[in-house]
């Protein structure tokens, strides 16, 4: 790729749209060797540019939503190079991290809080009297999230300069009316109606009964204004409302934001774009290639294509319940794909609901359909049913009410990092009163723990399972509580979901020195069946618990205390999790060596309990 200016305020218009040009083919070439979200930052590429043409990302406060369409902005902040490790292990992540960057404003790895924080760092800004610009780049859908909402009513009734850039690619804006419509919003941006408008508030302001001509003729064009284009919500908060505008006009947007960035108040600038926008395969099929692993360029086809998986074995089994039970409905947050629920979306339409980026309304929605006699499963990855907690204690868990939480992509997820890793589910499901966990460690037991949490369990039940595929272990233990899957006298080694793989490894490779172990899988963590573990540790003395969660109530920690009221020493232990800080991006069999949680290290972990050195 040719180099980039550090600033591209000086680029010309024409200069401006090659750049857009030589960003599309750096961006499709790098994703189709690493994989990430393509088809949202090639959607966004002129946005960027054009921020990048009027402000400087350095100083001014430039806050993603979600994040997924940075890469654009990552190229021209100095990591062009770097994005050939984009989201591997010690290479850039896949969302913005201000440690990466003085460019990166903020983390962004989930929805519908750009907004809020936009607003904070205004705030921030005015208290210490500070020069900089701040803005907001949120897409439509994540507009389906109510925090969204809260941000921009405290923005506009604060009154802090800000501007927010709303990219809608026609998910969930509301088309304004007609072609009428559509040649007003075009008049309104044109340069000299935005100068008239300008000079217009600046003569009014000095003139002999200025105010009140204004006042009158502000009303007649807000009236016919909010007849025929979409913005009269954000104007009702308080809010200077530019657009409806074409995102892939850089030319337009680097004005508009010139414009934007002299208004003394709270702007949203409303930009339409094509997802995927420059890669016919990324346009013809955006939500295919809104997350995608590697792919040829010229067909955009899988390198490797998927098969089976959790996710797609959930939906399959919803799909057969609901067969057999008109009562059954399934829920999720925008993520019908993600979660397997296609099918169940087109045999069950009527029963299907995506509520949009909201996690709460969904848990909540779960609440009342369930108290209303439905059976809803909310499918949702663990990472986003974080910002459900205050639902699921208030709204579901008070009255006991049967709702079932399809917890996906639980344990370290892979390339996303951070923001997505599902390591805190097990610890804060459990802080929950009368709710069950049941960790499924292969297809058919989430088969079996679907259909049992569906029609036998009475209150609040949570089923989690891992992205991807199975492991080598098969077998359907068929219990929901503890398992002894082998037995010794030396150590209990216990484990749930897929780290039983791992587990089965070590204890392979422990027979060697003349160790023998007593296996136990957890089927189910919450509430833990302690009766077989407590009669494992009474015979071994030796406790090694190995989870990919979080150390903080993690389930080692939570089978101690048990043990530890029961009177029953554990002589020598060990707990292997993920810790008490948040793990980095790669893949997942790279990031259990780096927490210990491969076979491997759990080999070596295991020995010393057993009292030998390291081998």
């Amino acid at each position: 790729m040719d180099h980039i200016p550090d600033d591209l305020s000086g680029l010309s218009d024409s200069e401006a749209t090659a750049l857009c040009e030589l960003l599309r083919a750096r961006l499709i070439d790098t994703v189709s060797r690493t994989g990430g979200h393509l088809a949202s930052s090639l959607g966004a590429v002129e946005i960027i540019v054009a921020i990048h043409r009027v402000f400087h990302t350095s100083q001014d406060r430039l806050v993603f939503d979600v994040g997924h369409q940075c890469y654009a902005h990552k190229i021209l902040t100095g990591r062009n190079e770097a994005m050939e490790t984009l989201r591997t292990l010690g290479g850039i992540a896949g969302f913005p991290k201000p440690s990466e960057s003085d460019c990166d404003a903020f983390v962004a790895g989930h929805a519908s809080n750009s907004v809020s924080v936009a607003i904070g760092m205004a705030r921030a800004r005015t208290l210490q009297k500070g020069k900089y610009h701040v803005l907001a780049l949120i897409g439509d859908g994540a507009l389906s999230g109510g925090m969204a909402y809260e941000g921009l009513s405290d923005a506009g009734d604060s009154g802090e300069p800000l501007i927010v850039i709303l990219n809608d690619n026609g998910m969930s804006i509301t088309k304004s009316v007609g072609g009428v419509a559509d040649h007003l919003a075009r008049q309104r941006l044109k340069p000299q109606y935005l100068r008239f408008k300008k000079g217009y508030r600046k003569v009014m302001s000095v003139l002999p009964l200025g105010g009140h001509i204004y006042n009158v003729t502000h009303k007649v064009k807000t009236a016919i204004k909010e007849t025929l284009l979409p913005c009269s919500l954000f104007e009702d908060m308080g809010i200077t409302y530019l657009g409806p505008v074409d995102g892939h006009d850089v030319k337009r947007l680097t004005r508009l934001l010139n414009y934007a960035k002299e208004l003394d108040g709270p702007v949203l600038l409303h930009v339409r774009t094509v997802k995927g926008k420059g890669y016919s395969p990324a346009e013809r099929n955006p939500d295919r290639f809104h997350g995608v692993g590697r792919f040829c360029v010229e067909t955009g086809e899988l390198l490797h294509p998927a098969g089976p998986n959790f996710s797609s074995v959930f939906g399959q089994t919803m799909c057969q319940l609901a067969e057999e039970d008109g009562a059954v409905c399934a829920i999720t947050a925008a993520m019908q794909s993600g979660t397997g629920l296609d099918q169940f979306a087109q045999q069950f339409p009527e029963r299907f609901f995506d509520v949009g980026i909201a996690e709460g309304h969904a848990v909540a929605m779960a609440a009342g359909m369930a108290k209303q006699g439905m059976k809803p499963v909310f499918a949702v990855y663990s990472s986003f049913l974080q910002r459900a907690y205050d639902m699921l204690i208030h709204d579901i868990a008070l009255q006991q009410l049967h709702v079932v939480l399809a917890v996906d992509r639980a344990g370290l997820v892979g390339e996303d990092g951070e923001t997505h890793h599902g390591v805190f589910d097990a610890a804060f499901l459990d802080t929950i009163p009368g709710m069950t966990v049941l960790c499924p460690s292969n297809f058919q037991e989430l088969r079996s723990m679907l259909r049992y949490a569906v029609f036998q369990v009475p209150g609040p039940v949570a089923i989690r399972y891992p992205k991807g595929n199975e492991g080598t272990f098969q077998s359907d233990t068929g219990s929901v509580k503890s398992c002894l899957l082998q037995e010794g006298k030396d150590i209990t080694l216990i484990g749930y979901g897929m780290m039983i793989n791992q587990l089965l490894e070590c204890a392979d490779r422990l027979v060697e020195h003349g160790i023998h172990a007593d296996i136990i899988k957890l089927n189910c963590i919450t509430p833990i069946d302690l009766e077989p573990i407590a009669a494992s540790v009474k015979k071994t003395k030796r406790l090694f618990c190995a989870e990919d969660s979080i150390m903080a109530n993690c389930v080692g920690q939570r089978l101690l205390s048990a043990l530890a009221l029961r009177g029953i020493s554990v002589e020598r232990g060990a707990l292997v999790n993920t810790g008490s800080t948040f793990v980095t991006h790669g893949t997942v069999s790279q990031l259990q060596e780096l927490c210990g949680l491969d076979g491997a290290h759990l080999y070596q972990q295991a020995l010393e309990v057993c009292g030998y050195g390291k081998q």
